[in-house]
């Protein structure tokens, strides 16, 4: 009974691992979406959010469409942009998929939060051909990030010191003079006021996410787990978080922006 106690609570604590910094991420990236598109409503009214979901919607739901893709689930309709309708919906992608490959529902978790890397990958892409000297510093930053080998309150000292510089990096007084990077800012606005997960994307990562565990588990209970080494799992998530600190930076803009003008408005 304990050896069955302590594989689910291993498998729990390796599925928080892989997938728990994204969902965290995620539900504050929602959070953040959801009153950005509320003050820019109270501010200037649905005009405001539909400048924003031109370009940041198609990218929303063209990353679930190339996952989809990737993962051999068959689209059925993809709408890149609409008018809102009656649910606030203002694109979405069908697809439909065999419940008995376990790769197509493993699937379903990675095209539910495919939105938030599609999102960061356009604006690290945008950042490389508009402001070029701002991505290389931050693939600088990222990569000598994957250096510690250990966590520690010296190695924690220097992931957050590193990610202050690429603030100040982005937000230098140098590129505020550029109207490149006033560009930038704009598109990057855009993309992240859609950047995060609605309610049926959380409820299709959700099912993947359900046969992940089943997966680790049993990758548990036959012993392969030992094989993947603490480092490369410690890699992962500070590769991962460095991507989604890109998210949350233009998401936190993006919130405040709206805070401001809805303040003004009144």
């Amino acid at each position: 009974m304990n050896v069955l106690i302590n594989l689910i609570i291993k498998t729990c604590l390796d599925t928080i691992y892989m997938a728990g910094m994204i969902i965290f991420v995620g539900f504050i990236l929602g959070f953040l979406r959801n009153h950005s598109i509320e003050n820019f409503q109270k501010s200037f009214g649905w005009k405001a959010v539909s400048i924003t979901a031109i370009i940041g919607v198609p990218i929303h739901e063209m990353s679930h469409a190339i996952v989809c893709l990737l993962f051999g689930h068959k689209i059925t309709k993809l709408v890149l942009v609409q008018k809102r309708d009656e649910n606030g919906v203002l694109g979405y992608v069908n697809h439909a998929y065999n419940p008995n490959s376990v790769y197509q529902q493993t699937g379903n978790f990675f095209i539910g939060i495919a939105p938030i890397f599609g999102g960061i990958s356009a604006i690290i892409a945008l950042m490389h051909v508009i402001i070029p000297q701002t991505y290389n510093g931050f693939i600088n930053i990222s990569m000598n990030n994957l250096h510690i080998t250990k966590i520690n309150d010296v190695s924690i000292k220097g992931i957050l010191n590193s990610y202050i510089d690429l603030m100040k990096i982005i937000f230098s007084t140098k590129n505020f003079a550029n109207p490149y990077f006033i560009l930038f800012l704009f598109l990057a606005i855009c993309i992240s006021s859609h950047i995060s997960l609605s309610s049926a994307d959380i409820k299709g990562a959700s099912k993947g996410l359900i046969v992940i565990f089943l997966i680790l588990l049993g990758l548990n209970v036959l012993g392969f787990s030992k094989f993947v080494l603490a480092e490369s799992i410690l890699k992962y998530n500070i590769m991962l978080i460095g991507f989604l600190i890109v998210a949350l930076i233009f998401s936190i803009i993006t919130y405040f922006i709206s805070l401001l003008l809805s303040l003004i408005k009144r």
